[in-house]
């Protein structure tokens, strides 16, 4: 049976590192694509060279020639500007819709039969950008969000409690930002629900720090996260690839669901062969309900913006 064939756009670190755990996890023959001469040919012959230590078999390329994701069953964007500190999400929209513009209109014409994982920010207006310009199903075009914020809420959840990160289970919803909604509600630790062993307070503080994981990395770093983000897009491949049926969260069109009929927005969905196969709908109470309409609000501001600068 025939390798699958995963592109990975951009060749910066969380490009990069994206084509290595996807090549560790053995799914499939990684093509790195960049703009910049050399790049991405250097980053995939270091990875190539890792596979004799690290035991996987599969054709890792770099290359500046988009030719070479013809046929490819999968596409990762990471391509766009990171952030820098004291800059937020949005202030990249301009600068990363024109990037996701050109990205996608190779897409389309180089992987016509692909499904397209989106990575750069504003999250949930690039994801918008690439369905536009793609033209793609919606089910076949999605954002790596929710993986990464639910993966953050865990790690400070499983810290907090002195408990394996394996244990705990989470679910976010809404916007990838600061108005990103983690559900406590839905949240549990060896299936026992977190309110039950965290008081609200405490609850609380976790939850902000998880709204601000993306720029507490950057203040510290200098530059946009790139492990975690990377290890969420690979995720979502594995789940699509392998067709395991995941439930994950992640920005996903939603045609009424939550009503948000018609916008990319993070909800808990099944990821299988056919991309998005299911949004899950679950029943917010009150207070959930007002946070997920307040940060769809503002995705809905970004999509209206991302709809003028392709018309521009």
């Amino acid at each position: 049976m025939a390798r699958k064939k995963i592109t990975v756009v951009g060749a910066g670190n969380v490009g990069a590192t994206t084509a290595h755990i996807a090549a560790t996890q053995r799914l499939g023959d990684v093509v790195l694509v960049d703009v910049v001469k050399g790049l991405a040919e250097g980053k995939a012959l270091d990875i190539a060279e890792a596979a004799p230590i690290q035991h996987f078999d599969c054709v890792i390329a770099g290359t500046t020639d988009w030719s070479a994701a013809e046929g490819s069953d999968l596409v990762i964007i990471t391509s766009g500007m990171a952030r820098k500190p004291g800059m937020s999400r949005d202030d990249l929209l301009a600068r990363n819709v024109a990037i996701v513009k050109s990205v996608s209109q190779e897409v389309a014409e180089r992987c016509p039969g692909s499904i397209v994982i989106v990575v750069c920010n504003p999250l949930d207006a690039m994801v918008y950008a690439a369905a536009k310009v793609t033209g793609f199903a919606k089910n076949r075009v999605m954002g790596m969000a929710g993986a990464l914020d639910s993966a953050r809420f865990c790690c400070f959840l499983a810290a907090e409690l002195g408990v394996s990160v394996e244990d705990v289970k989470c679910v976010l919803m809404g916007g990838h930002g600061d108005d990103m909604v983690p559900l406590p509600r839905f949240t549990s630790v060896g299936g026992i629900a977190v309110t039950q062993l965290l008081g609200p307070e405490r609850l609380e503080a976790l939850i902000d720090r998880t709204r601000n994981g993306g720029i507490e990395v950057v203040n510290l770093l200098g530059t946009s996260a790139y492990y975690a983000p990377a290890a969420g897009a690979v995720k979502m491949a594995e789940a699509i690839l392998l067709d395991k049926k995941s439930v994950i969260s992640c920005c996903a069109y939603c045609d009424g669901e939550y009503e948000a009929r018609g916008y990319f927005v993070g909800v808990p969905a099944i990821l299988g062969a056919g991309g998005v196969e299911k949004v899950i709908e679950l029943s917010l109470d009150a207070s959930e309900r007002k946070q997920f309409d307040s940060s769809l609000a503002h995705v809905k501001g970004l999509s209206q913006q991302v709809d003028r600068l392709l018309q521009g």
